[in-house]
């Protein structure tokens, strides 16, 4: 509802959104709604913030999406969501002036540009007396309340979250959206078309048939993952060819929904099922939370590996195989499945990340930078926290990290985790007739076989890219050459 009775001469809250694009468990909105006081509600498209790791093409879709749904969401309560473009440090102060706002409410930013985005609107807003009051809204905890015994940031998962675990119980803000109030806003806001979000590339409309992003929609792949898909985690994460994973990350990389509304839900469908103890995708959003923990104490791990020696790994420039990688065509078919789906849809599953990453790193030997920056374009549920987490994982150089030595087999991977093909053969048309004895393998099918399944190597699909015994020798040996350094 626009400002009513309750609120005359009330100055209005302005709300800094950012990535928290949601109306429930938004802690900015909670407390103007304790204030009494109108909201006046602001998304800054400041696309300096993120210097090289502003949002990638799958992210700037997404986003959009969200505001789009955001603004009618707002909209349906009678206020109207403000949009402004350019340096977040001098457009706040401006509107908060504006509209005769003496206090900007805000979540907290807790990766490298975020943060010094928000020191520069702090700083701002001070030297116009504005008072600032920020929140955690993206996170179980904040990245600094755990540490070791030693009292220094965790670089291993296992006691970090056998400390943290515990903020798994806090809880969701309990309001009702519909009591909020908006403060009158001025026709001279942006449109949402006018913060050019879009990419200029067209490939980024094919998302729109794999993904609906709105509020509404994360709740619903959240009581969907309640009930079909945490008692079976445990034992279905790691197949790809059915909906054994939440697929909520891109709604929490942008906020329409928060791990407080996930954990708690996850935890009262445990209390009625009557099942108790750990529970392994909690332990996933852990794996989130340690990401961000890992950011903000160690900020220059997006550029840099957390392991210094890895600094002077001897990577190689290979621009033809980087190529094969990024669009599926190394000839390896669970790699190749991984990177078509992702191009396809903005999303893969968690079990192929970790084997095209170990592909692209020790089979190819190309720097995990250069997949963490593919990454970073191509997924809807891009976070640089997680992001940088998870390729220097592959890579051996970070905290808590897969030794380099251990290489995946993409072959024997395959066989394993997608016996019968399915996944394969869903994303590359060309082995759809291969029997599934030799779907991982279709260099090695007998001649007739493949005639008899419509399969031509170097026609519709390629042959290996590189040898998968060879790469692993030399894998092996970069490695034993870094250790002499």
């Amino acid at each position: 509802m626009i400002s009513d009775g309750r609120h005359i001469g009330q100055k209005p809250c302005l709300v800094w959104f950012r990535k928290d694009l949601r109306l429930r468990d938004q802690p900015a909105l909670h407390a103007a709604l304790l204030a009494k006081r109108p909201v006046l509600p602001v998304f800054v498209w400041d696309c300096e913030e993120g210097g090289r790791w502003a949002p990638g093409a799958a992210s700037r879709w997404w986003l959009y999406q969200s505001l789009r749904s955001l603004e009618k969401d707002i909209s349906c309560l009678g206020g109207s969501l403000i949009f402004a473009k350019g340096r977040a440090a001098d457009l706040i102060p401006q509107i908060a002036l504006e509209y005769g706002s003496d206090k900007v409410l805000y979540g907290r930013a807790y990766d490298p540009p975020g943060l010094a985005t928000q020191e520069a609107v702090e700083d701002a807003l001070d030297q116009h007396g504005v008072v600032t009051e920020s929140f955690n809204a993206s996170l179980l905890q904040e990245p600094w309340e755990s540490k070791n015994v030693s009292g220094k940031p965790f670089q291993v998962f296992t006691p970090f979250w056998r400390k943290s675990r515990q903020f798994i119980y806090r809880e969701p803000a309990s309001y009702d959206p519909r009591k909020l109030s908006f403060s009158p806003s001025s026709p001279s806001s942006l449109s949402l078309d006018e913060l050019d979000l879009l990419p200029a590339h067209s490939w980024y409309q094919k998302l729109e048939n794999h993904w609906t992003v709105t509020e509404d929609a994360a709740h619903d792949q959240l009581a969907r993952t309640v009930s079909e898909v945490t008692h079976s985690y445990a034992h279905q994460r790691n197949i790809p060819s059915v909906e054994g994973t939440s697929r909520l990350s891109p709604y929490l990389a942008w906020g329409q929904i928060s791990p407080r509304q996930v954990s708690q839900a996850v935890l009262q469908g445990e209390s009625r099922d009557g099942r108790r103890g750990e529970n392994k995708f909690l332990t996933e959003i852990g794996w989130r939370e340690f990401s961000y923990h890992l950011l903000y104490h160690f900020p220059q791990i997006p550029d840099e590996p957390l392991r210094s020696k890895y600094a002077s790994f001897p990577w190689l420039k290979d621009p033809d195989s980087l190529k094969r990688w990024r669009f599926g065509n190394t000839g390896y078919p669970m790699v190749d499945a991984g990177m078509r789906q992702l191009y396809e849809t903005g999303w893969m599953h968690n079990r192929v990340r970790m084997v095209v990453a170990s592909f692209l790193v020790k089979h190819l030997l190309i720097s995990w930078s250069e997949g963490a920056r593919w990454f970073w374009n191509t997924l809807v549920d891009a976070d640089l926290a997680s992001n940088t987490q998870g390729w220097q994982w592959a890579a051996g150089c970070g905290a808590d990290a897969a030794p380099y030595f251990r290489i995946f087999n993409p072959i024997t991977q395959g066989e394993k985790f997608d016996a019968k093909g399915r996944y394969a053969k869903h994303w590359i048309p060309a082995l759809e007739n291969l029997p599934s004895k030799w779907v991982f393998r279709p260099w090695e099918t007998p001649s007739e076989v493949l005639s008899e399944s419509g399969m031509r190597l170097d026609d519709n699909y390629p042959r290996p890219c590189v040898d998968h015994s060879h790469a692993r020798a030399r894998a092996l040996e970069a490695l034993a050459s870094l250790k002499k350094i």
